[in-house]
C-alpha cells in the first residue's frame, strides 16, 4: 500500500475489483500452481491487504517491509514450499498460461531459476519468476548488497556461475516488450483499465489479446509509453 508513485495501488479497483484481487484470481488459474499466498509487510498500512486476503480466502504472510528476501524465506518456511512462483502485486493482467509456460520450462530444462524478464519479450506486467526454494536459501548466503534483499532474486540470476538460470521467450503473437500493463503510475492504471473495459469478462484476457488490442489502439498504448521503470537500487 506504500507505493510512492501510486499510493494504495494494490487495492485500487479495475472493473470494480481491487488489483490484488485480479492478481490472485489469475494466478490461481494457472495449472502449474498448487497454492497461492500473498506476502505483504507488517506495517499498519498493510492491515488492509490482510483484511482483503481474508475476503479472498487466500493465505497472507506478513513480514519485514524492507527485507523482502527474508519475507520470502519466512513465507516459504511457513507454507513448506519446494518451488516458488513469484508474481508481483502490480500485475492485474498476469496471464495464467504465461505462468505455466515459465514453470514448465524451468522444470523441463532442469534449471534452478527461470523467468521471462531477463531478456524481455512479453509486455511488462506479464512478468513471472520461478525458482527452487532451496536455491533461494542458498543464494541468500551470498547476499551482500541492500538491493539483493529488496528485490529477492538478484542473488540468483546475477550469478549464473552458481545457479542454472534460463530465460523464457514469448511466442510471436505475444511478443511486445515495448508495451506496459503493470501498474506503477496513474498512466499505467489508465491503460490497464482501458484493456479491461474492452471485453465483457476481464478474467478471460490473455497475453495475445493484450498485444493485439494495444497495437490496434496506439492512442491507448501511448498513454504510459514515457513511464520509466524504476531500476534496481533506486
Amino acid at each position: 500500500m506504500g507505493s510512492t508513485r501510486l499510493p494504495g495501488k494494490t487495492l485500487v479497483e479495475v472493473r470494480d475489483i481491487p488489483i490484488l484481487g485480479h492478481v490472485v484470481t489469475r494466478t490461481r488459474a494457472a495449472k502449474a500452481i498448487d497454492a497461492t499466498v500473498v506476502a505483504t509487510t507488517n506495517l499498519p498500512e498493510d492491515d488492509a491487504i490482510e483484511r482483503f486476503c481474508i475476503r479472498l480466502d487466500v493465505p497472507c504472510y506478513r513480514g519485514d517491509s524492507e527485507d523482502v528476501l527474508n519475507r520470502y524465506l519466512k513465507a516459504i518456511d511457513r507454507f513448506k514450499a519446494d518451488v516458488v512462483v513469484r508474481i508481483t502485486a502490480d500485475c492485474p493482467l498476469i496471464d495464467p498460461s504465461v505462468i505455466d509456460i515459465v514453470v514448465q520450462t524451468r522444470r523441463a530444462m532442469g534449471a534452478q531459476y527461470a523467468s521471462n524478464g531477463q531478456v524481455r519479450s512479453w509486455p511488462r506486467g506479464l512478468d513471472v519468476e520461478t525458482f527452487e526454494a532451496s536455491t533461494l536459501r542458498e543464494a541468500s548466503r551470498y547476499v551482500r548488497k541492500g538491493y539483493e534483499r529488496e528485490h529477492v532474486t538478484p542473488a540468483i540470476y546475477e550469478h549464473p556461475d552458481r545457479f542454472r538460470c534460463v530465460n523464457v521467450e514469448a511466442p510471436p503473437d505475444e511478443r511486445a516488450p515495448d508495451l506496459r500493463v503493470c501498474v506503477d503510475t496513474k498512466e499505467d492504471l489508465e491503460v490497464v483499465r482501458a484493456v479491461a473495459a474492452s471485453v465483457p469478462n476481464p478474467t478471460e484476457i490473455r497475453a495475445a489479446y493484450i498485444v493485439s488490442f494495444l497495437r490496434k489502439h496506439p492512442e491507448i498504448a501511448s498513454i504510459n509509453r514515457a513511464i520509466r521503470q524504476k531500476q534496481i537500487g533506486e
